[in-house]
């Protein structure tokens, strides 16, 4: 039995890029039983391309260009602003290339989740597909955390691991990464609209009303 929409969950995702997991995130929506309605798509850049996904889907867009703007602080305060007008009970990070400040972090605790391609605490920050195979790793992948005023330091929710192949370069690598991003991120979105999954102060994620005692990892693939 679908929940009766008034009690969905209102989704708001910012994208700074081409838009993939938006796009997963589209198609698991469209599922009969999905217990979440995504509301906007936001972008700091007018020309990204998931823009132009989420209209195609009749899904609300607006951006806030971060080039306007003379301060971070003066970005976040404008972009906090557009995103509780959409009043959303989660905020979705997909590809979302701005470091968010503390107060706008605060003002979304426990309701912002973000994907970032290594399996956490490993390579937070930019280039990890690169720092894994330099670091001789045979295994990498992709977590989904939520967000903290700690860049990419989250507490984990689940991972999806990939092997790192001899003959990998950094966007072969990539590719299979965002492969398992599609398919973990609506897993966990999903988890939270239906009110399993929530964060208890700080860095505590419960599960079904329990504490999480590990994280979920799908194996290589």
């Amino acid at each position: 039995m679908q929940a009766d929409p008034v009690d969905r969950p209102r989704i708001l995702v910012l994208a700074s890029g081409s838009g993939t997991n938006l796009q997963a995130l589209i198609d698991a929506s469209r599922e009969r039983n999905f217990p979440g309605d995504i509301v906007a798509v936001g972008s700091n850049r007018p020309q990204a391309f998931a823009l132009e996904r989420a209209a195609q889907a009749g899904i609300e867009t607006f951006t806030v260009d971060h080039t306007h703007y003379d301060s971070r602080e003066a970005f976040d305060a404008a972009l906090r602003l557009e995103m509780e007008r959409r009043q959303p009970d989660l905020v979705v990070l997909a590809g979302f290339m701005r470091i968010l400040t503390s107060e706008l972090v605060r003002a979304f605790q426990g309701r912002m989740l973000n994907v970032h391609p290594s399996l956490l605490p490993k390579y937070r920050g930019l280039n990890t597909h690169q720092r894994a195979i330099d670091a001789g790793d045979e295994v990498h992948g992709v977590s989904i955390h939520f967000v903290t005023e700690d860049l990419d330091g989250g507490p984990v929710i689940a991972r999806a691991q990939v092997p790192v192949e001899p003959d990998d370069t950094a966007e072969t690598l990539a590719e299979r990464v965002q492969a398992r991003e599609h398919l973990l991120y609506p897993i966990v979105i999903r988890w939270f609209c239906e009110g399993r999954l929530q964060l208890a102060g700080n860095d505590q994620i419960r599960f079904d009303g329990e504490p999480l005692s590990q994280v979920l990892t799908l194996p290589a693939g």
